[in-house]
């Protein structure tokens, strides 16, 4: 049975990983389809990529580990991703994995000149995010939850931006007809969103940011939400 494969790069803060789970749980709920269509390739214990034909879709989860690193599993899936494309299989990149597809394309990625990006911000659609089967619909602004700080410097030739923000140009992107990546996490709630920020606090203070400001800002992010569920249909 084909089915979607979530490729899990990393663990989340043990302190938000007991009361709350972590990256995959978040995600298989948020595709809401079920569990049993649901497998989860854990790269960075030395699970193997699936190949091709058992994917029926494939989400590429965020990290704490950074894209310019180029880890070995890293790299593997930068290696397997062509493959993916080529025969047409959805695949849906989050932060961490919004920057591996475009790296993997032929886009470059970097750390961020502006530094950090943490918190709940607002995102805006581009003219192509109106026609975009994930997107469409959408409010041409809308809120979403960030922790990065790498970026895709430049997008793949082949990639159509689809949303941006005064921070980040790319927070959105499409390659052909079913290959998103998005710099944002959908599938963070409010009380996963508090947590990063909390466990995080040196690396705001570092950055020149206030964390009570960034918790204040934080509100529930349903468009986002929208786009990984709306992925999820178009898989399952």
């Amino acid at each position: 049975m084909r089915k979607l494969v979530i490729i899990k790069t990393g663990d989340t803060f043990p302190a938000i990983a007991g009361p709350l789970g972590d990256f995959e749980d978040w995600i298989s709920q948020g595709l809401s389809i079920g569990k049993e269509n649901i497998q989860v390739v854990d790269v960075t214990k030395g699970e193997t990529l699936p190949a091709v034909e058992v994917c029926k879709g494939v989400v590429i989860a965020g990290s704490h580990a950074m894209v310019t690193q180029n880890f070995s599993w890293s790299v593997a899936i930068e290696q397997w991703v062509p493959d993916l494309i080529q025969s047409d299989i959805p695949i849906f990149g989050i932060c961490y994995g919004h920057q591996l597809l475009a790296k993997a394309m032929g886009g470059v990625v970097d750390y961020h000149a502006g530094g950090l990006e943490i918190g709940t911000t607002r995102i805006e659609l581009v003219q192509e995010g109106a026609s975009d089967k994930l997107f469409k619909g959408l409010p041409k602004t809308f809120t979403v939850h960030v922790c990065h700080s790498q970026t895709v410097v430049r997008l793949p030739d082949t990639a159509v931006r689809i949303a941006k923000n005064s921070f980040e140009p790319n927070h959105a992107f499409r390659i052909g007809q079913s290959v998103w990546g998005v710099q944002f996490h959908p599938e963070y709630d409010d009380r996963i969103m508090a947590a990063y920020a909390e466990n995080m606090e040196t690396m705001i203070k570092e950055s020149g940011l206030i964390l009570s400001e960034i918790l204040d800002k934080i509100e529930p992010t349903p468009m986002a939400l929208r786009i990984l569920k709306r992925f999820g249909k178009l898989v399952g």
